[in-house]
């Protein structure tokens, strides 16, 4: 049996998790998620010890039915995680003259093209800057969705490995290369 799929979920005090089939939402103090899982699982709302917990189970030992088992608790956790504490992705923009700013709730990056490149969050996503303009922070309840726009954001100017100009995950290590050598 799989050991993150046997594992209950708690459900702390403010989170409402509503159960129709296969159709799981869960509001909290920091949103409202939604998510269609897999028919084959089953996914039960049960008390333990006075607390609410989720229990997810599954129907045989199947390889199929296994990953399933994992991934739906791995999901379910993410989502009552996130309408609690939310999730964040931090990025560092490198290079002499780049910087990001925040106009409006959109992320604006002056990354070295001729324009600015503009970014309008998705519902539920906030950008942070730092006052020097060069840590970004995408903040939301949606573990998939902030990992998503920290791609995308990064994808704008990526490192590149001769003088680590770009944008970067802040916990994101780059391989420096060796220039030319003059003669």
């Amino acid at each position: 049996m799989s050991r993150i799929g046997r594992k209950p979920i708690p459900v702390p005090a403010g989170v409402q998790v509503s159960i129709d089939g296969a159709h799981v939402q869960v509001k909290g103090p920091r949103g409202q998620l939604a998510r269609e899982f897999s028919p084959e699982i089953s996914i039960a709302l049960e008390q333990h010890e006075g607390q609410p917990q989720v229990v997810v189970t599954r129907p045989t030992d199947q390889p199929r039915h296994r990953a399933l088992h994992g991934l739906t608790r791995a999901l379910l956790a993410n989502m009552v995680t996130g309408v609690v504490d939310g999730f964040r992705r931090d990025l560092q923009i490198e290079g002499t003259g780049y910087r990001g700013e925040v106009k409006g709730g959109a992320l604006v990056l002056l990354v070295g093209y001729s324009h600015p490149v503009r970014f309008d969050p998705p519902e539920g996503i906030a950008f942070e800057v730092d006052r020097v303009g060069r840590a970004v922070t995408v903040r939301g309840p949606d573990k998939e969705m902030v990992g998503e726009i920290a791609a995308r954001i990064r994808r704008v100017r990526p490192p590149e490995p001769y003088l680590g100009k770009g944008i970067r995950y802040s916990d994101e290590r780059i391989r420096r290369k060796a220039g030319k050598t003059g003669r």
